[in-house]
């Protein structure tokens, strides 16, 4: 159900102004419509708050015709998102918009990522966001994060949907009759069965609102689908998690890698060292086992290789820090030097289901043949290697090589860095962990 704000005044004062404006320059309802190249009858109606659903387009030719200052433009634009559609309660819903699910778990140094997707889809910037990176990045709770401040802010109202195999750590907070609808709606992305995209385009209409597709991994949506929402709901913002990328327009891809870790030059001092992402993530968590501790300098090079060895993905550096509840930091150190992807099997939920070992290894079950391929071969090689490197254990051409040096670095399994002006990567040491002792239960792994 959708719902508009006080039309009696909101939508009256966009049309009073657009008279106000137009009558001062002695312009005429047809010279406004020329000048505009909206009809005649359109500006009729803003005029007398028939019409309740400005486009933002719609908006900005009026001012463009009415040649508007800024200030003049600012309000006449105020009043317009005043008089727009935005979602009201459904039945059983409360009186508050939609909104996202509830967390209490802090999100930790990502300040930059989580900058760069709210400012791009708070400005229209931006309408498909693939949020992509290995399983235990963090995409959820970013993307999470990131909805949470859109709806404080800007008040945008957000659908969240969870598939039936992504990780729920948080209290949903929509209506069952909206969850209903928002799952017909993304079966139907996917399926293209059930009409559930052509009813979602319905109520949502021209309100700005925020889809979340949380846990896509291994789907990709039917381009006419895609096209559908999109087009049908042009103020909608479609945020998604996966494993890959799906490769239609307009997909902004946005690759999730794991936090900064420390460089030789950070292991000076433990206050350098705790500004450090990585660093700053697991100290959070030691603090959650071990209320009192505080780095020091003699700490200082054994936490910054436990965040090495466990490559700075936010969830194994939780359950790394969840060791040191019977672990000293060395001991913590030396089982991870010896057998890291082992020592985090434990990281598992209270069904005691498959913990993160295994769900890295579906991660790189899914990968293609041809990637999986490759990975193996640069786990053989050592997993430190160079572009040059592919080319041969490949013998594909270098543009071809790098295109399979690319896919590894999408599906997150490989980092670059850089060492005086060279570009080198490495396997992460969980996947190469995993690819040595190929150590999973065949019961997580179906």
């Amino acid at each position: 159900m959708i719902v508009d704000i006080d039309p009696a005044n909101d939508v009256s004062k966009f049309g009073r102004l657009i008279r106000q404006h137009r009558v001062r320059i002695g312009m005429t309802q047809r010279q406004l419509a020329d000048f505009s190249t909206i009809s005649v009858r359109a500006i009729r109606d803003l005029e007398q708050g028939k019409a309740r659903r400005p486009r933002q387009d719609t908006v900005r030719l009026i001012a463009e015709a009415l040649r508007l200052g800024p200030r003049a433009r600012a309000d006449l634009t105020s009043a317009a998102t005043l008089g727009q559609l935005v979602f009201g309660p459904l039945p059983g819903s409360g009186d508050e918009m939609p909104a996202p699910p509830i967390t209490t778990d802090p999100l930790i140094a990502r300040e930059p990522e989580l900058a760069a997707l709210q400012n791009e889809l708070a400005s229209g910037g931006e309408r498909l966001v693939n949020v992509v990176g290995l399983s235990g990045v963090g995409k959820t709770r970013l993307v999470l994060e990131v909805a949470t401040r859109l709806h404080a802010s800007d008040g945008m109202p957000v659908l969240w949907h969870a598939m039936t195999d992504a990780v729920a750590d948080h209290r949903k907070q929509m209506a069952e009759s909206l969850a209903e609808m928002v799952r017909a709606a993304v079966e139907d992305l996917f399926a293209g069965q059930s009409g559930g995209v052509a009813a979602f385009v319905d109520l949502v209409s021209e309100a700005p609102a925020l889809l979340v597709i949380d846990g896509a991994d291994g789907r990709s949506p039917r381009p006419e689908r895609l096209e559908l929402l999109l087009r049908g709901c042009p103020e909608l913002r479609l945020i998604v998690t996966s494993d890959r990328a799906w490769g239609v327009p307009p997909e902004r891809l946005f690759l999730l890698g794991p936090l900064e870790l420390p460089h030789l030059s950070d292991i000076r001092d433990a206050g350098t060292l705790a500004r450090v992402p990585a660093v700053r993530l697991f100290l959070d968590r030691v603090l959650q086992v071990r209320p009192q501790y505080t780095l020091s300098d003699a700490d200082v090079p054994a936490v910054a290789e436990i965040c090495r060895q466990v490559d700075g993905l936010p969830a194994a550096l939780r359950a790394a820090a969840s060791w040191l509840v019977v672990y000293e930091l060395e001991v913590l150190y030396r089982c991870l030097d010896g057998d890291p992807e082992g020592l985090l099997g434990h990281a598992a939920g209270p069904d005691g289901g498959c913990g993160y070992r295994d769900d890295l290894m579906r991660h790189l079950d899914r990968l293609p043949a041809d990637d999986r391929e490759l990975l193996g071969a640069l786990c053989e090689f050592g997993g430190e290697f160079e572009l040059d490197d592919v080319v041969t254990l490949t013998g594909l051409p270098l543009p071809d090589a790098g295109r399979r040096l690319r896919s590894l670095l999408l599906h997150g399994v490989v980092r670059p860095w850089y060492e005086a002006s060279r570009c080198r990567f490495e396997v992460l040491n969980l996947v190469l962990a995993c690819h040595l002792t190929a150590a999973v239960p065949a019961t997580c792994r179906s």
